[in-house]
């Protein structure tokens, strides 16, 4: 089974979003210039997915 935290980290920084915080347990906290509330990012993305929803509110046009 793919992981695509790596991927979805590197997606996110290259479209200018920014790390904020860790949340609760395993996820961290971030903020997209496109979207207008921050959104968690899991430590452990293991399903395209979760990596879409995460790409999704994130306001990133990009799929896997």
């Amino acid at each position: 089974m793919a992981e695509y935290e790596k991927k979805v980290r590197e997606i996110l920084t290259q479209n200018g979003c920014t790390f904020i915080r860790h949340g609760k347990g395993s996820h961290d906290v971030w903020k997209s210039p496109f979207a207008d509330k921050p959104f968690v990012v899991a430590k452990k993305i293991k399903s395209r997915h979760m990596a879409n929803v995460i790409l999704k509110q994130s306001g990133i046009d990009y799929r896997f």
